[in-house]
């Protein structure tokens, strides 16, 4: 999403680094340019100015000092005022990377933890609903699910589909005589999610096509019903300005406002600025970013370690915790000994690897968070995923014994595999060349 805005901003404080000594007025120059990067981004004028008025305060004592590059200071600032507006405490600016941060959300100490989910149709309620399901299950939360939205067609039928994918209860409120109003129908599935021993209780509330005093009333009365310890709204990253319009509104509309958002759509191409916004504008945090479509496609949100990725510095410890949670570790010993033993791996060994890498997500996220692969040089990436679905495809349509000795393959075996892949002969002949010179290189390590 912040492509266009991190190719920018890198370029702008390339020059500023590039420049052995800084005068005010340099500074002040490279600051108009990021004001301006940042209203073509969406961002709010009111965030934007706030932002650029903060940076040029602390600069002008940067740019005096004699023992740091001045450059590189005002990078620094950069960063950590975009952090700050991002949401970044003091404490979390001065916190080692890779440090432990706060968690974020709150548990009730007794009962279960009630998560409302509230936000506009069509914004990704009910696919967030099972996204962060899925990642309470994983830290052993024990999550249930509640369907609320009684007004969209088949949108119970959707998240019981979504629990049963991720291995979570659904406890939907049904509509009918003797059923009572929705926030009882709703206090009733909290009663039977606790029956069920559920620790946390995530209730996808319906939505409108715009907030309206309908909507908000039955928000209020769902949250006097079941007393949630965490109200989200789950706003879509693509909407732009009207993403903060709909913050606000839902902020000032829900009765006693909200206790953090969800940002959809992250792995988009709109310009961001209501990431950059929300929290100035409305002072409630980002939790969690969707970053695609998969149930594992929701990430906890960190303004510091988003400040550096936005500014093309990476995060590496977004990919630790990436790999630490796709990644076989049993799996990667063995191909590790394999690679290093005389006969070295195999295209069986090949294909367990290859799922290794598809787990982690989209080639060009992962290459995202690297240090130094800004936008400009992401573009510059010929990393398709259908490539690897298409060697993938290769490998399957061979034998076990071709993928165990790919010496014994012929002409009329690689012309049988390319058919049964779908691809060209070329196309296998080239994945078995530079499987061999990566064997090779494996060796020599």
């Amino acid at each position: 999403m912040f492509t266009a805005l991190s190719e920018k901003l890198a370029a702008v404080l390339k020059r500023v680094t590039g420049r052995g000594v800084l005068s005010e007025q340099d500074v002040n120059e490279a600051l108009g340019e990021i004001r301006r990067h940042l209203l073509d981004a969406d961002v709010s004028v009111e965030v934007a100015d706030g932002f650029v008025e903060r940076v040029r305060g602390r600069a002008v004592g940067a740019i005096a000092l004699k023992t740091v590059s001045p450059g590189q200071q005002v990078v620094k600032l950069v960063r950590d005022e975009l952090a700050r507006m991002l949401g970044a405490s003091e404490e979390a600016l001065e916190r080692p990377i890779g440090a432990q941060h706060a968690a974020l959300l709150q548990f009730a100490s007794v009962g279960p933890t009630v998560i409302l989910l509230v936000g506009l149709q069509g914004s990704g309620k009910t696919t967030t609903a099972a996204k962060l399901a899925r990642r309470l299950k994983l830290e052993q939360k024990a999550p249930g699910l509640i369907a609320a939205d009684l007004a969209r067609p088949a949108a119970r039928e959707q998240l019981q589909q979504l629990g049963a994918q991720i291995g979570v209860p659904v406890f939907p409120g049904e509509r009918g005589a003797g059923s009572g109003t929705l926030p009882e129908q709703v206090r009733q599935a909290v009663r039977e999610a606790e029956k069920a021993r559920c620790r946390t209780v995530i209730v996808d509330t319906a939505g409108r096509l715009q907030i309206d005093a309908e909507l908000m009333d039955e928000l209020k009365a769902l949250r006097a019903a079941t007393s949630p310890r965490e109200v989200l709204l789950v706003a879509d990253g693509m909407t732009g300005q009207d993403a903060i319009r709909i913050a606000r509104g839902f902020h000032e509309g829900v009765g006693d406002g909200l206790t953090g958002v969800i940002l959809t759509k992250l792995d988009g191409d709109a310009r961001g600025g209501a990431a950059l916004s929300i929290h100035g504008v409305t002072g409630v945090p980002i939790k969690y970013v969707g970053v695609g479509e998969r149930p594992d496609a929701l990430d906890p949100f960190d303004p510091v370690r988003m400040a550096g990725r936005i500014l093309g510095q990476g995060d590496v410890v977004a990919l630790v915790e990436k790999a630490a949670a796709t990644v076989d570790a049993e799996a990667t010993q063995r191909l590790e000994k394999k690679a290093r033993s005389k006969r070295g791996m195999d295209l069986a060994d090949f294909l367990v690897a290859l799922k290794q890498m598809q787990a982690m997500g989209p080639m060009k996220q992962v290459l995202g968070l690297l240090p130094g692969v800004n936008a400009q040089a992401l573009k510059a990436v010929n990393a398709d995923d259908r490539r690897l679905k298409h060697v993938e495809a290769i490998v399957l349509s061979m034998t076990p014994q071709e993928r165990a000795d790919p010496a014994i393959l012929t002409g009329s075996r690689r012309l049988r595999i390319a058919k049964g892949a779908g691809r060209t002969v070329q196309e296998v002949n080239r994945l078995l060349e530079q499987f061999q010179q990566m064997r090779k290189l494996l060796k020599k390590t």
